[in-house]
């Protein structure tokens, strides 16, 4: 893998490139936890994965545009305060509560909780995760979660 790329679904059949990343300025571990995200936030707008693709060397994640992101009051940017995993409950009537921050070394450390249906939460337990999403525009990996059994609405 030397690149990355994100391309946009037109919803006429056609793709346009949207966002590029390459290797050695991000590693093998960044591209595979990316490719773990169903959602991708970046300059306001929040995209959908639908389709995690190869070709030679290239790595492609086809991404629907969804809309604005709305944020919620207690974001936090981690520009350049290292790597991070916000946990935050899924539902919007409780306006997507942060239950946990945590911080990690790696991208195989975030790899770790992307790969999960349940999560551990700290100081609640276990967690089944609903989504996952690349925040560029706050620099943090985000899971959602819900309760282990919890009907969505």
């Amino acid at each position: 893998m030397k690149k990355l790329t994100y391309f946009i679904h037109d919803g006429h059949g056609g793709y346009e490139p949207f966002y590029e990343y390459k290797t050695p300025e991000v590693g093998i571990d960044e591209f595979y936890a990316r490719q773990l995200c169903t959602y991708f936030i970046m300059r306001g707008r929040q995209y959908q994965l639908i389709s995690n693709e190869m070709l030679d060397d290239e790595e492609i994640l086809v991404l629907e545009e969804k809309g604005k992101n709305n944020s919620v009051l207690d974001e936090e940017s981690f520009a350049g305060k290292g790597l991070h995993i916000e946990i935050r409950r899924f539902r919007e009537e409780e306006n997507y509560k942060l239950l946990a921050l945590i911080p990690c070394e790696t991208h195989f450390d975030v790899i770790r909780y992307l790969l999960k249906d349940v999560v551990d939460v700290p100081d609640i337990g276990q967690m089944m995760m609903t989504s996952t999403e690349i925040d560029e525009d706050r620099s943090v990996y985000v899971i959602y979660v819900k309760n282990i059994g919890e009907i969505d609405n």
